[in-house]
């Protein structure tokens, strides 16, 4: 596999790729998760899924916009999603849970729509909805790093603030915290990180990756710095060996990383009723 690798420059780009996103999206989605947001990552998801569609149609209906990177028009219509899910959830202040599923909804909605008006479904999208290990570029590469680097300076800069904002909202707003501006600021972050997966997880599982790290490491951690840590570990656990299984057997990558993930989820838990039996 090493020799493979040091000779295909897309198999470069699929491990590199595939090891910074091990580390950000378990590390974003142990905020997600505390913060009981699971489900944003699924929305945010299909938001852009239809920003995807939406860049394909273009490049099917008008040559001009041939040159448009799909990731780049989904990474846009994530973070308008994103925007309109704080919104709505000051709106429904009552019933903030709502905007979660009005914007899955309406992601949905428009991917059906352009995906119709392309005249249906092609290999491209397919490899944008569960991984593809060939299509990753270098350019996908450094967007990636650019991304991560941006999320793991704002965590390292603010993981006070967002640690107190993640538990204790109110003591947070007591404290002089600026709890909207952090609010934004950790939705863009989520937004940015499920647009930056979609090549190696895929779009409708990218938010797997965000969520069963987190899941097993929750099982087994005594505290949230070693959840966090744990998350990671698992997380490069599943993507690493889902890029190698699916380069090996020629499967979606996405579907080998999540079953990785539930594998090692389902190993937790089994170890934490034993240690449990063995405390009684």
């Amino acid at each position: 596999m090493i020799d493979a690798i040091l000779q295909y420059e897309f198999l470069q780009n699929a491990f590199l790729t595939g090891i910074i996103i091990g580390i950000i999206a378990p590390l974003i989605g142990v905020f997600v998760v505390v913060r009981r947001l699971s489900l944003i990552a699924d929305a945010l998801s299909h938001v852009t899924l239809a920003g995807i569609a939406a860049s394909l149609l273009l490049e099917k209906k008008f040559l001009p916009a041939g040159s448009l990177n799909p990731i780049y028009i989904g990474m846009v219509f994530s973070i308008v999603g994103s925007l309109f899910i704080e919104k709505l959830r000051t709106v429904y202040k009552h019933y903030q849970e709502l905007a979660i599923p009005i914007i899955l909804s309406s992601g949905t909605g428009l991917s059906v729509i352009f995906i119709s008006l392309a005249d249906g479904f092609n290999t491209d999208l397919f490899g944008y909805l569960f991984g593809s290990v060939s299509a990753v570029s270098r350019a996908d590469f450094w967007m990636v790093l650019i991304i991560s680097i941006f999320v793991i300076a704002i965590i390292l800069l603010f993981y006070k603030e967002l640690f107190l904002i993640s538990f204790d909202e109110e003591h947070a707003k007591a404290s002089g915290i600026p709890v909207k501006g952090f609010h934004l600021i950790f939705i863009i972050m989520v937004a940015l990180v499920i647009a930056s997966s979609m090549r190696i997880v895929g779009v409708l599982l990218v938010s797997s990756l965000m969520t069963l790290p987190v899941a097993s490491a929750i099982r087994l951690s005594n505290g949230f710095k070693q959840t966090i840590l744990y998350s990671i570990i698992f997380g490069e656990t599943a993507v690493l060996g889902g890029l190698t299984i699916s380069y090996y057997l020629d499967l979606a990558p996405g579907g080998t990383i999540v079953m990785i993930s539930v594998i090692i989820l389902i190993l937790s838990i089994l170890r934490k009723k034993g240690m449990v039996k063995r405390a009684v």
